[in-house]
Order: structure tokens, then sequence, then C-alpha cells
């Protein structure tokens, strides 16, 4: 099962400087499922879940923008209260270390999160997460639940 592909960006931490990709993007029909943004005083790193990663990456440099590519998990987690608690010991129980993550709705309102982690071993840790029970989606599975009833 394939794995998340996320885009991450080098930007400038200056006004104005987020609108280029997002522009660039928008122009080329791409559609940003998921987005986080983590800054220093000098740069940021904007990280985007799009459909098409190998076209957006294509479209972002032509725009200027240093880019790279990074597998990454998608996790479901049930969206009550203690839901991640219980993903999360997972991980633990598990020995893996997470670097970074962020979060996404998917499906119907109230039912569900996609949580993105970012760990040094996605395939392994993909494995050892499925063996607790928790359910790490595909590529497809994400797409499916974002945008019912369209090709993944």
């Amino acid at each position: 099962m394939p794995l998340l592909q996320q885009l991450s960006l080098f930007l400038e931490n200056q006004p104005g400087h987020m609108k280029l990709p997002c522009r660039a993007l928008g122009e080329a029909g791409i559609d940003i499922l998921a987005m986080s943004l983590a800054d220093t005083k000098q740069f940021g790193i904007l990280r985007l879940v799009v459909k098409d990663p190998a076209r957006a990456r294509e479209v972002l440099e032509k725009a200027g923008c240093v880019v790279t590519t990074t597998d990454v998990l998608a996790v479901d987690v049930p969206d009550r209260p203690g839901g991640l608690a219980g993903v999360l010991a997972s991980f633990e129980k598990a020995a893996i270390g997470i670097e970074y993550m962020y979060a996404f709705p998917a499906g119907e309102r109230g039912k569900s999160a996609i949580l993105v982690f970012r760990v040094e071993e996605p395939d392994a840790a993909a494995t050892k997460l499925r063996a607790a029970g928790v359910q790490v989606l595909g590529r497809a599975e994400v797409f499916s639940l974002l945008h019912p009833g369209q090709p993944g």
C-alpha cells in the first residue's frame, strides 16, 4: 500500500511568500488537501499534501520554489475524546518516534480525522502500527475519504 507523499517548501519568512506556491498550484488546477506551516525568524517550511505530488513539484519548481518530497504516514483517528491518545500509545508501544504531525478532517464530519505523521522509517512503522490495529491509510484511501466518488 503506497504511503502518502508530502511536499515541503522552504520559504523566506516574509509577507506574501506563501502566496507564490498557493497561486502556482491554483493556476495549475492542483488542489491542496492539507497543509502545515512551521516557521523560524528567517524561514518557514510549508508542508503540503496534494493528489498528484509529482506534477505539483514540477509546477512549484517551475515557479522558483525549493521543494522536497517525503513519505509520511496517514492514520485514521477516531474523532472522540481519547482517540489520538490511543493512537499515540500504539506509537509508543512500537517504539516509533514522531518527528512532527498535523491533522485534517476526513469523511463524515465528527467521525474521524486523518493525521499525517513524519517518522524515521515510514514503511516499517506502517507495518508495526497495522499489526497493532491502527488504521494506516494508503494514498488511494486518503483521497477516497476526502473526495468520495472520485478516482484516487
